[in-house]
Parts: structure tokens; C-alpha cells; sequence
């Protein structure tokens, strides 16, 4: 099993937010795609770490969102492309943190 994993959505009605269309900014046609990784990050030890790390990996071009878990050292971005792991790991690694790799 990878830690990377492509989900896409196509046409124009339905979404998580209401049934006639999405309240998330984005391509205006309703498709998009995403990419999901998992990452393992080294040293978090509480909701400061986490919302150090999510600030800095959110400043990387690109990403959706990104959920970050001190308890496990998992941070999952969600991100329009794959995303280049050295930015990945210099965004973890200016937060203070060390990158792993993928989980």
C-alpha cells in the first residue's frame, strides 16, 4: 500500500458542502483532482508542533489542506500535484521538525 493515494471528482452538481455545487474555491467546471500523502514527522509533542508544522507545509504551492497528529507524527496533505518531498522536508524542517519520509 502506498502513502499516496489520487482521488478525482467530476460534474457539477453535488458536493460535501450543498447539493447544487461546492462552497470550495477551485476549478470552476467541477472537476478536480487531488493527491493524498501521508508523511512521518519526528518530534511533535503537542498542538504547538502541530500547528507549526501545518503552517509551514499550508505555505508550500499547491496544497488543499494538511492535518498533522503530534500523537502519531502523521502529517496527511492533501495537495493539487504530487508534491517535490524536498519541500516537504525543508517546510517540516523550518518548523523545527524532522521529515521521515512517507508513513
Amino acid at each position: 500500500m502506498t502513502a499516496e493515494t489520487k482521488t478525482g471528482t467530476t460534474g457539477t452538481s453535488g458536493s460535501c458542502c450543498s447539493p447544487t455545487g461546492s462552497c470550495h474555491s477551485g476549478a470552476t467546471d467541477g472537476a478536480t483532482d487531488q493527491v493524498t500523502t501521508v508523511y512521518q514527522v519526528t518530534g511533535m509533542t503537542c498542538g504547538h508542533c502541530e500547528g507549526a508544522v501545518t503552517g509551514e507545509i499550508s505555505g508550500i504551492e499547491g496544497v488543499v489542506s494538511v492535518q498533522a497528529v503530534a500523537a502519531t507524527g502523521q502529517v496527511t496533505v492533501v495537495s493539487r500535484a504530487a508534491l517535490d518531498e524536498e519541500a516537504v522536508r525543508a517546510a517540516v524542517d523550518e518548523a523545527g521538525y524532522e521529515l521521515a519520509g512517507q508513513a
